[in-house]
């Protein structure tokens, strides 16, 4: 599952992307073979923190389970 993290918020995707020219026919994140195709990776410090993407549009975009632990 993809969120946008902000600096008070966790959104959804479906709040965001729909008006992102960059977003696919259904707005939604160009997400391909496990990569954000809109943007890039940023690096990750630890292996349990969810990898982390910069959107063309500037935000932050995680890759999370929805799992709690």
């Amino acid at each position: 599952m993809l969120v946008i993290l902000t600096r008070d918020n966790i959104l959804s995707v479906n709040q965001v992307c729909p008006g992102c020219l960059l977003a696919d026919q259904k707005g939604t994140p160009r997400w391909h073979h496990g990569k954000l195709g809109c943007g890039h990776s940023l690096d990750k410090r630890d292996t349990r923190q969810a990898q982390v993407y910069q959107c063309e549009m500037g935000f932050q975009v995680a890759e999370v389970d929805g799992q709690l632990a």
